[in-house]
């Protein structure tokens, strides 16, 4: 089953029809034909991801993942499906691009059993035909060095993406990718990642974080917070402050080797873009701590 699963993912990666340089104009408009066509490919979608989600047989799930892959690779080769939102799909999978319409994500996770989470995606650029790369989740393979890998050739740290912002590194547009890894069965992990374009496709890390990684001590490649399952922690960009924002966490066991037993302290520190780098910013947001019998500012006696 994984390799026929790898071998759909391969078959992602290596459709890719169009000019390099060829920009797609967004106001391009799909044939009535082509419409119904996109439109029928969706219910199947739609009707293999309930199944790939919701299906009580781990089997089944990965069974209907295989399918699904095909499915979408089916689809987007439609030409003009790039400006074809899929809606109805949306309400299964993420499928988010930057401002700048470039490119789009469709990015999805799948329970392999009762702890584990895994992660898909495929990137199609905005081409009227079809230019597509698979990803393959490297995350369980990377537990150490997270922050260091440079990863291409479709491998990737998967994630759900909830944001995407167009930053200008050396001159070229590269994109931070704001997502969420649930893969862990003890932990969580909130994840930033440079996303780029070589010749050969799509780059994920490069050195634009203003922090060490715990491994090599070298600048990061990426940014990962790792914490309980159980807890919420933020990681987000706020635009009044022009900073992305995030929990600061510490062990609530006094270990902080167990990654798993970290959770907020109620301070946070951030990024800000600087120079072609996301700046470190400690105590981005203060608090103010107080002692016993002192009150806040603006607070009753």
């Amino acid at each position: 089953m994984m390799k026929r699963l790898f071998l759909g993912l391969f078959l992602l990666t290596a459709v890719a029809f169009g000019s390099e340089n060829q920009v797609f104009a967004q106001a391009a408009a799909l044939s009535t034909e082509d419409l119904q066509k996109l439109r029928r490919y969706e219910d199947s979608l739609v009707a293999t991801a309930d199944s790939m989600i919701f299906s009580p047989i781990p089997e089944d799930r990965l069974e209907n993942t295989y399918r699904f892959v095909r499915q979408l690779k089916a689809a987007l080769t439609v030409r003009n499906s790039f400006v074809y939102p899929f809606d109805s799909l949306g309400k299964y999978i993420n499928i988010i691009g930057p401002e700048d319409n470039t490119f789009r994500i469709f990015n999805w996770s799948v329970s392999a059993d009762a702890n584990t989470l895994r992660y898909y995606g495929a990137i199609q650029m905005a081409d009227a035909d079809l230019k597509l790369y698979g990803l393959s989740d490297q995350s369980a393979a990377i537990q150490k060095g997270a922050m260091d890998s440079v990863l291409e050739g479709g491998r990737w740290f998967g994630a759900l993406y909830y944001r995407i912002m167009p930053v200008t590194v050396a001159g070229k547009t590269a994109y931070t990718l704001f997502g969420l890894n649930a893969g862990n069965p003890m932990s969580n992990r909130k994840v930033l990642d440079l996303l780029w374009f070589s010749g050969n496709g799509p780059v994920f890390g490069g050195k634009v974080f203003g922090v060490r990684s715990p491994d090599t001590r070298e600048q990061a490649v990426r940014f990962v917070m790792e914490y309980k399952k159980n807890v919420v922690a933020a990681l987000n960009y706020n635009p009044e402050m022009n900073a992305i924002y995030f929990d600061r966490l510490e062990s609530d066991a006094n270990d902080p080797g167990r990654k798993y037993t970290y959770v907020p302290t109620g301070q946070y520190d951030g990024f800000r873009w600087q120079n072609g780098e996301w700046v470190f910013v400690q105590d981005l947001i203060p608090v103010t701590i107080l002692q016993d019998g002192q009150n806040p500012v603006g607070g009753r006696d």
